[in-house]
């Protein structure tokens, strides 16, 4: 029996110590996790190498090409000897070996902007990555603020729902002392069930916000999620300093990677019109190569084919040359080509122009939110303090007798609202906070 109970004791210390050895997350944990994780990321990561390569194998394209080859031929019936040059009915086999490099020296800088091109292309790609990143880390931001929302709704629900409770176990007093009809203890009974329902569909609110997160971060073999509580008070301190849409655009335009991004796709599309419009110069090649073969029909003297090692030495031939190519007519396909790179560039400068106006619009309505929160926070504050007031009075005018339970429930109906209210309008001035903090270059998330 004290054996049973030793072991009894030890797994219930391993539990203890494995429930308290459970961390809560941190916001910048959930965001790195997730930027571990996330699969949606992946596949901006496998552009990105897709796009490093076609920059390696551009510059490759500027070495000479080298290529051999061999060949084996049976000839049957009427053919010329290959030795002698004399028709032969004879049949015959010979084998041929031949080894050749070309360089190109001139195709109308095809080569060099195709390599200036495709650099641009790879570290807009790059760019964007980051960018996706950035993207991650704020929807996990929202998914964690939503659930310290929906986790501050369920205390005030509880807090609503203990208050229910008392005064539902207060009437029911009241009607034993004949203090009070039994009408009374259905209004309290009503309020307390009323209460229960919002209690409930707060935890389903939370329920449904820790599953945004939970996939947003890809945590896997797991429904639950415990984050850190405490939503620190918001400080809208920037050195004392207005907040003006052109300046924070001015600091997001120099290093938000969607930009970047788009400047160097209009950066590519400028050098891809210039292969194009390279493609109406000539070309110029370099060529070099050296052959031999071995013949079934060289003999000596003797009448005896000479051997392989013989012939594969004295019938070495070597070549090299030029090789100039003209464009001079293609159906027009040279001058179509360039019409649509000239497209494609001016597509990618409208991009851009519209991805900044896109950014100032964004800033400019963050800037005003914000001037908007500052006067909201005040405000809230001063409520909630006084619907508290409210409450607390009608609750002890309701244990004398004096209001009716529906004013009570309107009162505290009210405080629980403005509570509500006051949640939401902190933590939205918390995002806000840290999206203008990350448009200034703060280091608000700790990517690379």
């Amino acid at each position: 029996m004290n054996q049973k109970i030793k072991i009894s004791l030890f797994f219930l210390l391993v539990l203890g110590a494995g429930l308290s050895a459970q961390e809560k997350w941190t916001l910048d944990a959930c965001v790195t996790y997730a930027l571990q994780n996330n699969l949606q990321l992946n596949d901006y990561e496998y552009t990105n190498l897709s796009n490093k390569e076609t920059y390696a194998q551009s510059i490759r394209n500027l070495l000479p090409t080298i290529n051999g080859s061999s060949n084996y031929y049976i000839n049957f019936g009427r053919s010329t000897d290959p030795f002698t040059n004399d028709i032969v009915t004879t049949d015959f086999f010979t084998n041929n070996y031949s080894l050749e490099s070309s360089i190109d020296l001139f195709q109308g800088f095809q080569k060099i902007n195709s390599i200036k091109a495709s650099k641009f292309l790879y570290k807009a790609t790059q760019e964007e990555v980051l960018q996706q990143k950035f993207l991650l880390a704020f929807r996990v931001m929202q998914a964690f603020y939503d659930i310290q929302f929906f986790e501050g709704l369920v205390a005030i629900s509880q807090e609503q729902l203990a208050v229910s409770k008392s005064n539902y176990e207060l009437v029911k007093k009241q009607i034993e002392l004949g203090l009070k009809a039994g009408a009374d203890l259905y209004e309290a009974e009503s309020l307390l069930l009323t209460d229960e329902l919002n209690l409930t569909q707060s935890k389903n609110q939370l329920a449904t916000a820790k599953l945004t997160l939970i996939q947003e971060m890809n945590l896997e073999n797991t429904s639950d999620i415990d984050i850190q509580e405490s939503l620190e008070d918001v400080s809208f301190d920037f050195d004392n300093e207005a907040i003006k849409s052109d300046s924070v655009y001015n600091e997001a335009r120099d290093f938000l990677p969607l930009i970047k991004a788009q400047e160097l796709r209009a950066k590519a599309a400028k050098k891809q019109l210039a292969v194009s419009r390279g493609k109406l110069y000539p070309s110029l090649s370099l060529f070099a190569g050296v052959g031999t073969g071995y013949f079934e029909t060289t003999r000596d003297s003797l009448g005896k084919t000479l051997p392989f090692r013989e012939q594969f030495r004295d019938n070495t031939s070597q070549y090299i040359g030029v090789s100039l190519s003209v464009p001079i007519s293609n159906g027009g396909s040279a001058w179509s080509n360039i019409k649509q790179a000239k497209i494609e560039k001016l597509r990618a400068e409208n991009n851009l122009k519209t991805q900044e106006q896109v950014l100032f619009q964004t800033i400019r309505q963050l800037v005003q939110d914000y001037n908007s929160l500052l006067v909201e926070l005040a405000q809230s504050d001063k409520k909630v303090e006084a619907q508290n007031l409210a409450f607390t009075i009608a609750q002890k005018r309701y244990e004398k007798g004096l209001v009716s339970a529906l004013e009570l429930f309107t009162a505290k109906n009210l405080f629980a609202s403005a509570q509500n209210e006051n949640l939401q309008v902190r933590l939205k001035a918390e995002i806000n906070k840290s999206t203008l903090d990350f448009y200034r270059g703060l280091p608000v998330f700790n990517i690379n």
